[in-house]
């Protein structure tokens, strides 16, 4: 469950830029690539939030183009957890409006506003406020994300922006509203007066608290951003960032096991027809892992009731030898961090070791 309940409020960019050593902490990597690493959050990003079969979007949709808010129920350490999704509504060529809900070129443009901000000339982190922004121009979105291979438009990536920060999330716990507000807040377009070093920079957006409050406690993990970008299947690289923070032991040696059932309530991808579909898709998503390096090889193991009929499935995943010592890697940053933070007066604690 999460230790804060919180709401996101209106706020606007800042004028002055701040230093901390939590903020250096999040920008600090071990790699001989930086441009290759990010940090990875995984409460935040363990809530479902996009949706990636246009077939679900349109059936949403009203003849008017409008659309009603969608509901996930999924779960989380034992907890049920809910997010209603309000769509955002888009004004059309015409002068219509038209509903979309989060999809694949936001989640990874998410991505790539969250990479860009661990460069410290292109973010804002305040501990005590507990608020974090992110700058960029359109340009530097499409450059990031060509140099990535997801390549979109401009007019895409004006439109991605648009529903991260138009859509509306409520995230529930227990039927508890534990937090509203959107994937990004106060979206703001800075005037020539209000530029705080770099003329390039024309927008900002705040990121949502959880990720602020993440940075401020480092509940963050290293992780392969480049290959991240590269997965073909939005379960490919849900399963990949499962992997980053509850595989800390990955080895060729050492097994990793989880269960489809935990897939399909936790995801939130798994909403083909049938069941016989969802497991297709989830070995798919099994295969491309390997295929990409992440996995040495993998079994599966059907769960059958009295009739014979398969109710669940356990798959075993060992890591290839790439991503153990990307493992590794994550393990020595962490392993640093804390050493600056004890000699700073923080406490940190390393929670890949207690799932």
């Amino acid at each position: 469950m999460s230790d804060i309940t919180i709401k996101d409020e209106q706020k606007i960019p800042p004028r002055d830029s701040s230093r901390s050593v939590q903020y250096d902490l999040f920008s600090r990597f071990v790699t001989n690539n930086e441009k290759d690493v990010s940090n990875t959050i995984h409460f935040w990003e363990t809530i479902p939030k996009y949706f990636f079969t246009k077939d679900l979007m349109e059936k949403l949709r009203q003849p008017s183009g409008h659309a009603d808010p969608f509901t996930w129920d999924f779960a989380r350490g034992g907890i049920a957890c809910k997010i209603v999704i309000s769509p955002a509504l888009i004004e059309q060529s015409n002068g219509s409006y038209k509903a979309f809900f989060p999809s694949v070129t936001e989640e990874i443009i998410e991505e790539a506003l969250k990479k860009i901000i661990s460069d410290q000339r292109q973010g804002f982190h305040d501990v005590k406020e507990i608020e974090t922004w992110v700058f960029f121009t359109w340009k530097m979105l499409q450059k990031e994300l060509k140099d990535k291979g997801k390549s979109r438009s401009i007019q895409e990536i004006k439109q991605a922006i648009a529903v991260l920060n138009e859509c509306n999330l409520k995230y529930y716990e227990n039927d508890k509203l534990i937090w509203r507000g959107a994937i990004l807040q106060d979206l703001t377009t800075i005037g020539r007066d209000d530029y705080l070093e770099d003329t390039s920079r024309h927008h900002a957006a705040r990121l949502p608290v959880y990720i602020s409050h993440a940075i401020n406690k480092h509940e963050i993990r290293q992780f392969n951003y480049r290959k991240y970008m590269g997965f073909k299947r939005p379960l490919a690289r849900w399963i990949f960032k499962r992997l980053v923070h509850r595989y800390p032991q990955a080895s060729m040696t050492e097994q990793y096991s989880f269960k489809y059932s935990d897939l399909k309530m936790e995801s939130g991808l798994l909403q083909q027809k049938t069941e016989d579909k969802n497991r297709k898709k989830a070995v798919e998503a099994i295969e491309e892992l390997v295929d990409r390096n992440v996995l040495f090889t993998w079994s599966a193991k059907d769960k059958k009731d009295k009739s014979n009929k398969i109710y669940d499935v356990v798959y075993t995943v060992y890591a290839s030898s790439e991503f153990t010592k990307e493992q590794k890697a994550a393990h020595k940053r962490f392993d640093e961090a804390k050493t600056i933070a004890h000699e700073n007066g923080l406490l940190i604690v390393d929670k890949s070791k207690t799932r």
